[in-house]
Order: C-alpha cells, then sequence, then structure tokens
C-alpha cells in the first residue's frame, strides 16, 4: 500500500531546514580576521628553533620566566623521586637498595651531579625547551663502578628538525621526521644527532647536517609531553605567553627608565636677564657659579644655602608610575602565571587578599597537575627506563641473578612528599583517617615520601635504644 504524502499549499511559505553551527565556525565581521591554520601537529612546530631560543631568554632575562620555571621543578621533583622496590624478601629489598644507593652517586656521566640531581637537570630543561633527551652511556666492566651505567642528559639543539624521507644509512622504507628516524609502521629506531652542540661551536666551522650521527632508540630517552596526538617533539611551557612576557618585561623596563630620567633633576634655580645681579656683567655667567660652571652649592643632607638676588628655586616634581600600574602589572603576571600553568601566588611571592582557605585551594590544584605530570611523564619517561637500563647492567655486571634482575624492576616510585598547609589540622586529618580504617598507616607515611619498612624499623630501634637505656616515654606538657 503506497503512502499518501500531504504537500503544502502551493505558495505557502517553505520552512527552511534547521542548521547546526558553532558561532566560532563563521566568517562574520568579528571573526573575519581570525585565520587558524589547519597544520597538523608536527607543522605546526615548525619554529621550534625559535620558540626554544626565546623562552630559554625569557628564563634567564625575565624575573617571571626564571620563577615560573623554579616552581615547577621545585614542585615536580623536590628532592627526588626514589624507587621503592616492592619485593617481600627482606634481604634482596636492602640489597637492591644499597646497590642501587651506591649507584646514584656516579649515575652522571658528566660527573656532576647524582642521579637526583639529573632529574632536576632533566625537568629543568623539558619545562623550559619543551623537551630534552637522555642517553643511556653503558660502561665497561672496568671502569671502577658495580653497576656499569651512566645517564647523560643532552639539549634538544642536538636533534635538529630534519624532515627527509631518504638519507645517508637509513635503511629503505624509513623516514626522518623531525629529526627522528620511524620504520615502515612509525616505531622510533633512531635518533639523528649531532656529536657536539651547534650552539657551542667557538673555534670549528658551524654545524651542518652532514655532522649527524644515528643513534639507536634503545638508548635515548625522550623527555616531553605530547599535546596532541601523533605530536614527535615538544613545546615549551612557555609558549603561549612569550609573547605577552616579552611586552610586560618591555613596558616594566619603560616605566622604570623613565622614572631613573625623571629622578635626575632634583631641582632648578631660575634668574633674571642680564641686568640681574645674580650674573657677571662681564662673563654672562652666574655668579654662584665657579671658573668652570659647576654649581658651587651642592645637594648635601642638612645644608643651608643663601641664595643670590634674583634667584629662585623650583624643585622637579616627575612623573610617577601612575596609579593603576601596580594592578596593571598585577594583572598581566596573573595571565602570564595562568599560561605557564604555575600559580600566581608561588610564581610573584604575593599573597595580597589570600586567605588560609584559598590558599589551599589553588595549591591542591596545582599539586594535581604536578602529580600528573610525574606519573604521566617523569616516571614512565625517564625513571622507569632508566631503573630497567640499571637492572639490566646490574645482571650484566653479575650483581645480581636474572631473577634478582627481575624484581629490581619492580618498583614503586616515591616522589617527594608534600608538605603539610596546615600541619596540624592536615595531620589530624590523615590520622583520622588511619584509625578509621579508610587508609593504612604505610599509604600515609609513603604519601609523605617515606619507606614504611624504614619508619618501622627506626620506631623499633627507638623503642629498643630507650628499653636499653631505661628513658621511659615523653611526659605531655
Amino acid at each position: 500500500m503506497s503512502r499518501r504524502i500531504k504537500r503544502q499549499p502551493k505558495g505557502a511559505p517553505q520552512s527552511p531546514a534547521p542548521q547546526a553551527r558553532y558561532d566560532a565556525a563563521g566568517y562574520g565581521r568579528r571573526l573575519r580576521g581570525w585565520v587558524a591554520p589547519s597544520s597538523g601537529p608536527n607543522l605546526a612546530i615548525q619554529g621550534l628553533e625559535t620558540l626554544r631560543n626565546r623562552a630559554r631568554d625569557a628564563m634567564r632575562n625575565e624575573w617571571s620566566g626564571a620563577a615560573g620555571a623554579r616552581v615547577w621543578v621545585t614542585n615536580l621533583i623536590g628532592t627526588g623521586i626514589i624507587p621503592r622496590p616492592t619485593t617481600p624478601d627482606a634481604k634482596l629489598k636492602a640489597k637492591l637498595s644499597a646497590l642501587w644507593d651506591g649507584w646514584v652517586a656516579l649515575a652522571d656521566a658528566d660527573s656532576v651531579l647524582d642521579f637526583y640531581g639529573l632529574q632536576t637537570l632533566a625537568t629543568r630543561s623539558w619545562i623550559g625547551s619543551g623537551e630534552v633527551f637522555i642517553r643511556l652511556r653503558p660502561r665497561r666492566i672496568g671502569d671502577g663502578m658495580d653497576v656499569p651505567l651512566q645517564v647523560q642528559v643532552l639539549e634538544s639543539d642536538l636533534l635538529p628538525n630534519l624532515n627527509v624521507d631518504t638519507w645517508p644509512g637509513m635503511q629503505p622504507g624509513n623516514r626522518i621526521r623531525s629529526g627522528i628516524e620511524l620504520d615502515r609502521i612509525g616505531r622510533r629506531v633512531a635518533y639523528w644527532m649531532y656529536k657536539s652542540h651547534p650552539g657551542d661551536r667557538y673555534l670549528t666551522a658551524p654545524a651542518s647536517l652532514a655532522d649527524l650521527s644515528r643513534v639507536d632508540a634503545a638508548s635515548v630517552l625522550h623527555l616531553y609531553e605530547p599535546i596532541r596526538p601523533g605530536q614527535l617533539r615538544g613545546v615549551s611551557d612557555f609558549s603561549a605567553v612569550l609573547a605577552k612576557l616579552r611586552g610586560v618585561m618591555d613596558f616594566d623596563d619603560a616605566v622604570l627608565e623613565r622614572q631613573k630620567l625623571a629622578n635626575l633633576f632634583t631641582l632648578f634655580i631660575t634668574r633674571g636677564g642680564m641686568g640681574d645681579p645674580a650674573l657677571n656683567p662681564v662673563t654672562g655667567m652666574a655668579t654662584s657659579y665657579g671658573p668652570t660652571g659647576a654649581p658651587l652649592a651642592a645637594l648635601e643632607p642638612g645644608i643651608s644655602q643663601e641664595l643670590m638676588p634674583g634667584e629662585d628655586v623650583k624643585f622637579s616634581d616627575p612623573p610617577d608610575a601612575g596609579a593603576n600600574y601596580a594592578e596593571f602589572m598585577r594583572q598581566q603576571h596573573l595571565g602570564v602565571a595562568a599560561g605557564a600553568g604555575t600559580p600566581h601566588e608561588l610564581m610573584t611571592g604575593d599573597l595580597k587578599d589570600v586567605s588560609d582557605r584559598t590558599l589551599r585551594v589553588i595549591i591542591q590544584e596545582f599539586r594535581r597537575h604536578c602529580e600528573q605530570r610525574q606519573w604521566q611523564i617523569l616516571i614512565p619517561q625517564l625513571c622507569r627506563p632508566v631503573r630497567a637500563a640499571w637492572a639490566d647492567a646490574a645482571v650484566l655486571a653479575g650483581q645480581l641473578t636474572p631473577a634478582e634482575g627481575i624484581e629490581a624492576k619492580r618498583v614503586t616510585w616515591q616522589p617527594q612528599g608534600w608538605a603539610y598547609i596546615h600541619p596540624v589540622q592536615d595531620a589530624q586529618g590523615k590520622a583520622i583517617e588511619v584509625k578509621s580504617g579508610a587508609r593504612s598507616r604505610s599509604s600515609w607515611i609513603s604519601e609523605r615520601g617515606d619507606d614504611p619498612d624504614q619508619v618501622d624499623q627506626e620506631r623499633a630501634a627507638d623503642d629498643a635504644r630507650e628499653k636499653r637505656l631505661g628513658i621511659g616515654p615523653a611526659v605531655k606538657a
């Protein structure tokens, strides 16, 4: 049976078909000048070198840039992200911890920092430059190391933004994108690096692409935060605010220079015409000046100066920085801090009109961001691969058996614990959670950055020492 379609009378107004759209996708008068290219994640960072250099310059010469990087590094690393072996074997755990602690002091291939110092250096380079490379350097058994492995932190300048489909020494079918060699299915197989930093060539010829060496990807760690799927290289945390940060710095310098110039003039002495007795009728020079024209009356504390007839003093009244200068600068730094991901209060030290509860909310939100970066960037891209390479090197050197090497890789990474915002209230809240069974005492201790087994051993040792010395429990005040 056919279905009859009801038609509208001829001449009736036709209803337009409904259209769903976003206003921001239009090209009206307000948005006509907004040109947003459809660049892919790797084409969009073609200006990577310029971004990196400007971010470093801001960290060197602009206080807010230096402060923003310092806040990130301090909160992400602190004194170090430490591995805690999870093996239930107490003797093996002690062996692994002692072997690791001995290696930590010798970990730096440049013999400057220990491993936790390298974490700080790598994180600072990542935050400022957008990325950093860590090269694993195996050593010989006779080099005097129990675990023959060292770590070298390399700046991203050593990897040029090279994009080619063929290159001498590259396997057919592979391609180089942003200096990274990829195989047919997109896996990283090598990095093409300069043999030395291209910006540190004083006497030799400038670096050229002919100087590149192929470094196997298995010995290189790439620390960066991709913000788009498929992004191969990282950009600085300050990329979104570099233009504003530079403008704020220039404005601040201009105001400071204006104040310096304006305050060079303290007072002005006015005189009459040539007939005035204050002027020498022969030379026309003021009689209060010496033969060289230098003023005889210098400004000194507590001075009392008698003026010549016809002289008058007018004090300089230079313009100040403006009534809205402080609030304007504060508003600009709020934007810079937000764009760089740091709380304004931590970056500037400005706690104006900030209550204790407000500060708690601000710091807790920032700490969540720090924990996200610790567990999604630093630990999987830096800490775990280094620990795995260390365990393998320890097995090859005969320090661990293959079974012990497997256990050595099973660790819990423990960042430094956060300081209490309110020591009494925070500690009481944690104690209530433990007492109610909502959490374990071990989890509280681990959250503080300590090892629960070590804390229990220290408590037992304290109890034994007090009993041996006859020291009773402390008397409450």
